[in-house]
């Protein structure tokens, strides 16, 4: 059968996935010689199997039995004696530290009985009657489920009653009779008495311990924190040692160093004459730990020793709980804390200074996540603010400005100086300069892989999108929130992306010194900002992946640039038809002759030429991958019913452009555009503008030669899905390069299905892949980002069909299989053939170490997720297997 139960002395760190995170530290901290009160483990196997079949499994009482047993010859007590009891405390402990489990139950074996013999041996009835009130009220609470208030409500009606605001002033004959008013409460509320049976409490404790496990709470803390689902979580059986003794007792935290900074130092609180929960509840004001020294100054002494004990042993931050019982100092955990992400970067440089870790360990103590939590400005928490609306956390930051309901609005009082906040139900394509001229962007619908979402990120602006408590009316210029707040164009709104919250007028913001150091602007002095270029640095030299940048401005580009990019991997063309320019690709959809087409061609070009001419300067020396014009159609048409409705207003007097333009949207219009003639359809139906463009980019090329540059161009076709396709586009462009006198690799978008299935043919024709897979996850899983994310995202997360949106993260199984395959036939094909990825995944930390594990040569991300990309590209070079296929 198997081991169900492990004891303190069998177990150690490293078994973190079978005893949790806390038994591993307790058995760890006895391993150490460390004063741990003794007990025994109940391992997550035993959780997986009670969550399966709805009991305990087989053997699992017994070995608690024999595990208790032993407790009680070694302590020369029995659990629950009436003379001198053995008291317990059960506590939960996953793998991961998880706030929303079980709160630990204390006290475990006393009952009318055994209180009286626990007053005799402590020669203290008010701790005895004090600890047994403790048992019922948290017993209650977390096992029974009854609302705390009411156990609150009663303890605070006895201290009304005896006219003290303290627990400390009540005496034993008070605590007597709240243990007869829990028992009251207990009754109403489950029908039943409190279990005196003291085996009964611990294994009912057990269960609701299990229970936990997929309790809301918790699982939302899974979710939030992407922790498995089916890790399960370990129980511990603790014998009690008690800091509600006398004011010779209490109990305290600690940290080794200051977690919300990392400086090193005596952090923590402590409160005498207390229990368990009681520091971090809050019902009494503790004292810095460093009055523990002029309280207890042999326990100071020796709980500094330890710490420095343990932070030498862990080679890292440690969070520890303690007691002291009438001067006797007991561990009760300990596990490497948590932190800020400051902190995170500071405290592995300093460790790198003590010489306890390496720069290479360094790298991998921090992630992505906190670096992109220290580049975004942040509200100034401390300031008054306004909450009026909630939405989603679409793109971290802080912005602050006047509300505008319009692109052009927005564009026009950003270039008057003015700070605005595009207020939009969601955006579309032709937001695209709105966007560009706002602070940040708030729309009342929308997810998180939303256009407003995706487009945000990728220029580093505030996002909060799905505001569905605003009522925006663009027509009106206002929003209405809830209690009738309503929010006229020209009134000042704060958007936080970091917490998806709206606030009526300015909210201060904090500037991130980190994206002072990116942008070249700040210095480093800052100890933050030293710890991050030492951490970046050496990620850097450790990288197989290059980090390249998606950017379609000359502006972006500079800005990728300064953030470490190694070039462009996904110039998007589509964008720069917007706008003025919108119009004359109107004039190429309406054209009836070759001379027609010609000249709407023509006006494009020297735009566009000057579109990559600025580019390819921001990128001199570097890489720059540009797609070729890859809309659906629709994008750059009138809408149908608008038009249609026009036209028949107009009646006779509608003008023939109009009627032309009605009848070619009509001819074009499609019931699903992301599926239609768009990406390299479109180009092999409209004859001349694949050309135009390639025409364009050499032209472009040959300039920036000229001048003394070095362009590096790289074409893209997209949406290719037989090889045929490739072919044909290519001998064209190949043409017109050779014309120019200009060199650049041709390759396509890794962006259909039937694409990745058939990448040894399709490397025959193209020099590079890159894995389109914004486009690839919406195809290989068959819905929208822009449809579903609202309409049943939640449901399948809730049911686990998702752990996280595979927009947010690579479907490694689904997705991710198809990339590995065309992978390993590209290069079957072409051995030498470039593959990147240029998604919105490659700015994704765990996306890019799949990136890595594949054997991929570079990620393409926004321009402001660079910084995170060049860092887990360095994690992954240092954790990952890195099966590169090459």
């Amino acid at each position: 059968m198997p081991k169900y139960v492990y004891d303190f002395t069998e177990g150690n760190k490293d078994l973190k996935d079978l005893l949790g995170g806390k038994g591993a530290n307790l058995a760890e901290m006895t391993n150490l010689g460390l004063p741990v009160p003794p007990g025994f483990t109940i391992t997550t196997d035993a959780c997986r199997s009670y969550l399966a079949d709805g009991g305990f499994p087989e053997g699992l009482a017994e070995e608690v039995d024999t595990h208790l047993a032993a407790l009680e010859k070694g302590m020369g007590k029995r659990l629950g004696d009436i003379d001198d009891p053995l008291l317990v405390s059960v506590r939960s402990g996953a793998k991961f530290s998880m706030p929303g489990m079980m709160e630990t139950v204390l006290n475990i074996g006393l009952n009318d009985e055994s209180v009286v013999g626990l007053a005799k041996q402590s020669g203290n009835e008010r701790f005895a009657w004090d600890s047994y009130r403790r048992l019922i009220q948290m017993f209650g609470k977390t096992v029974l489920g009854i609302d705390g208030e009411l156990f609150e409500d009663a303890i605070d009606e006895a201290k009304r009653h005896k006219g003290v605001t303290n627990d400390l002033d009540l005496d034993a004959s008070d605590f007597r009779h709240l243990v007869e008013v829990y028992k009251g409460i207990v009754r109403e509320h489950t029908g039943g008495d409190f279990p005196d049976d003291p085996r009964e409490q611990m294994l009912l404790a057990v269960r609701a311990v299990f229970d936990s496990w997929n309790a809301p709470r918790a699982i939302v803390y899974r979710r939030q924190e992407r922790i498995p689902a089916d890790l399960g979580t370990a129980v511990n059986i603790v014998a009690m040692v008690f800091g509600n003794l006398g004011m010779d007792s209490g109990t305290g935290v600690a940290f080794t160093r200051d977690p919300g900074s990392g400086q090193q130092g005596v952090y923590g609180d402590y409160l005498q004459n207390a229990q368990g929960e009681d520091v971090v509840a809050g019902i009494r004001n503790t004292v810095p730990l460093q009055e523990l020294e002029k309280i207890d100054a042999a326990s100071y002494r020796q709980l500094l020793d330890i710490m420095k004990t343990l932070e030498d042993h862990y080679r890292d931050l440690c969070d520890i709980e303690f007691t002291i019982e009438r001067g006797k100092l007991w561990m009760l955990q300990t596990r490497v804390g948590k932190r800020t992400a400051a902190a995170a970067f500071c405290i592995a440089t300093q460790l790198v200074d003590q010489g306890m870790i390496d720069l290479d360990e360094a790298v991998t103590r921090v992630t992505g996540d906190q670096l992109a939590q220290l580049m975004f400005p942040r509200f100034d928490t401390g300031a008054d603010r306004r909450l009026v609306a909630k939405g989603m956390n679409a793109s971290p930051g802080a912005a602050v400005g006047k509300a505008v309901f319009s692109s052009e609005r927005a564009k026009e009082m950003a270039d008057a100086g003015e700070d605005v906040i595009l207020v939009r139900r969601e955006t579309n394509p032709d937001d695209l300069v709105g966007m560009i001229a706002a602070r940040g962007v708030l729309t009342s619908r929308g997810g998180k892989t939303s256009h407003a979402a995706v487009v945000a990120r990728g220029m580093g602006k505030t996002c909060v999108c799905g505001a569905e408590e605003l009522q925006v009316d663009p027509q009106a210029r206002r929003f209405t929130a809830p209690g009738g707040v309503t929010v006229e164009e020209g009134d000042v709104i704060s958007i936080d992306g970091s917490t998806g919250e709206v606030f009526l007028g300015e909210v201060p913001v904090v500037a991130s010194p980190v994206v002072e150091y990116f942008e070249g602007t700040g210095g480093h002095d800052d100890d933050l900002v030293k710890a991050v270029h030492r951490i970046m640095s050496h990620a850097d030299e450790r990288r197989r992946l290059a980090v390249r940048a998606n950017a379609d401005t000359p502006e972006d580009a500079a800005r990728a640039r300064r953030f470490g990019a190694q070039g462009i991997g996904l110039c998007r063309t589509e964008h720069m038809f917007l706008g003025d320019r919108r119009q004359l690709v109107e004039d190429l959809i309406l054209s009836e002759s070759d001379r027609e087409r010609d000249a709407a061609l023509d006006a494009l070009e020297p735009l566009q030429k000057a579109d990559f001419t600025g580019i390819l300067e921001a990128m001199d020396g570097l890489p720059v991958t540009i797609r070729l014009i890859d809309p659906p159609l629709h994008e750059f048409l009138p809408d149908l019913t608008a038009l249609s409705v026009r036209v028949a207003l107009a009646g006779d007097d509608a003008g023939e452009r109009d009627r032309r333009l009605l009848a070619a949207v009509k001819r074009l219009h499609e019931q699903n555009p992301m599926l239609g003639l768009r990406g390299v359809r479109l180009g092999l139906v409209i004859p001349g503008l694949f050309e135009m463009q390639v025409r364009a980019i050499a032209q472009a090329a040959a300039e920036r030669r000229a001048a003394g540059g070095d362009p590096r161009a790289e074409i893209m076709i997209p949406l290719v899905a037989a090889v045929q396709e490739l072919e044909g586009v290519r001998e064209e462009a190949e043409r017109i390069l050779d014309e120019a006198g200009v060199e650049a690799l041709i390759g396509t978008m890794i962006e259909v299905p039937r694409a990745a299935l058939t990448a040894g043919q399709i490397a025959e024709a193209a020099q590079f892949f890159s894995f389109g897979t914004n486009d690839l996850t919406q195809l290989t899983w068959g819905f929208s980002r822009d449809d579903v994310e609202a309409a049943f995202f939640s449901r399948y997360l809730d049911l686990g069909i998702f752990g996280v949106s595979p927009f947010e993260t690579l479907d490694q199984t689904g997705v991710g299989r198809l990339m590995k395959i065309a992978v390993e036939e590209g290069r079957a094909t072409r051995p030498d053939i470039k593959l990147g990825i240029c998604g919105e995944h490659g700015g994704d930390p765990e996306s890019v170490h799949f990136c890595h594990d594949i054997g991929l040569d570079y990620v393409s991300c926004s321009p402001f997720r660079v910084p995170v990309a060049r860092l887990e590209a360095g994690r992954a070079a240092l954790t990952g297997t890195g099966s590169d296929s090459r």
